[in-house]
């Protein structure tokens, strides 16, 4: 597995996003397209059928080299030898934790990624030990009609700011990447625009090629 902080590429197995596909089908090819980590969401999904998913794609990912994130759900994390877990602020700190410590005495090899919108909460969530932090939706996204878009403000923001890894989110496509690598973005999470696109694979490696071409 790379270091967190050589990955640049964070694809997702949303199953919003499945249509006829496999989570198996869509995880191999987002490892074939080059994804550094993908994450698990299956949010109107019951907690056994997200183990089940897990359980089924993480020998693809662990032998493609690729980290697997589980979305909102650390104890499957554990269970399933995942490893990774993302939380949205609410999930953590409505939660009652107030620091990452307290999840990794389910499993002390556990690691956190943490959603920010805004620069206060991303040093309330580094200062809880947050492994990275999702900076975003950037621009407005689908995948959460309902947030209100950060901006490019943010971006530059995190870029001026934050030293631990950091993942711009958020209907981010091949049309607008080069404004948010100009503005300090050097890692990215892509749902829809990987998801619906009809070669998965290539999109992935457009949007890999691209990032790796910012990289100083």
């Amino acid at each position: 597995m790379k270091p967190l902080s050589e990955c640049r590429l964070y694809a997702f197995v949303d199953a919003a996003y499945l249509q006829s596909r496999t989570p198996r089908e869509v995880t191999q090819q987002l490892c074939d397209g080059g994804a550094d980590l993908i994450q698990l969401r299956a949010k109107n999904s019951a907690p056994d059928q997200i183990r089940r998913m897990a359980e089924a794609i993480l020998p693809l990912t662990t032998r493609a080299g690729v980290w697997l994130v589980i979305n909102d759900h650390p104890e499957i994390a554990v269970e399933t030898g995942s490893l990774f877990c993302h939380l949205g602020q609410e999930d953590f700190f409505d939660a009652g934790h107030t620091h990452g410590s307290q999840l990794t005495k389910l499993a002390p090899r556990l690691r956190m990624g943490l959603s920010t919108h805004a620069p206060g909460e991303a040093e309330r969530a580094i200062a809880a030990g947050a492994d990275y932090i999702a900076v975003g939706p950037v621009y407005a996204t689908g995948t959460k009609p309902a947030a209100q878009p950060v901006t490019l403000e943010y971006v530059r923001w995190a870029a001026a700011h934050v030293r631990i890894p950091w993942f711009a989110i958020g209907g981010i496509t091949l049309r607008n990447l080069d404004e948010l690598l100009a503005a300090g973005g050097r890692r990215i999470c892509v749902v829809s625009a990987i998801l619906n696109a009809p070669d998965i694979v290539g999109a992935c490696q457009q949007f890999r090629n691209r990032l790796l071409s910012a990289w100083p």
